[in-house]
């Protein structure tokens, strides 16, 4: 089943990698691939906690951080936090997606 998931560095997670529309596959190799997707979704909550923690962290140096530089940089860590954070939001809910697709 792991051909079918690849780790994503950025995200922290496996992401699905099918090579298939969702439909051509057959419905066992589905039912597998939603079950292994929920296990690899149900650790996404807890990562994001991980990476809101880390933007609350560079926030609180920002507030103290005069050099400009420094304070760009903090920046710029922050929406690169948040971008991840928005894109495990978009894998949460992919889980609704796919189960919609199996069941019609």
């Amino acid at each position: 089943m792991n051909s079918y998931f690849q780790y994503d560095e950025r995200l922290g997670i496996e992401i699905p990698v099918l090579e298939l529309e969702w439909e051509m596959y057959d419905a066992v190799v589905r039912i597998n691939l939603l079950l292994q997707w929920e296990q690899i979704r149900g650790v996404i909550p807890d990562r994001i906690m991980k990476l809101e923690a880390q933007i609350i962290e560079k926030q609180n140096k920002l507030d103290k951080e005069d050099d400009f530089v420094t304070s760009c940089r903090l920046n710029s860590d922050i929406a690169d936090l948040a971008s991840i954070i928005n894109d495990l939001h978009l894998w949460f809910r992919t889980n609704q997606d796919l189960e919609s697709k199996t069941h019609h």
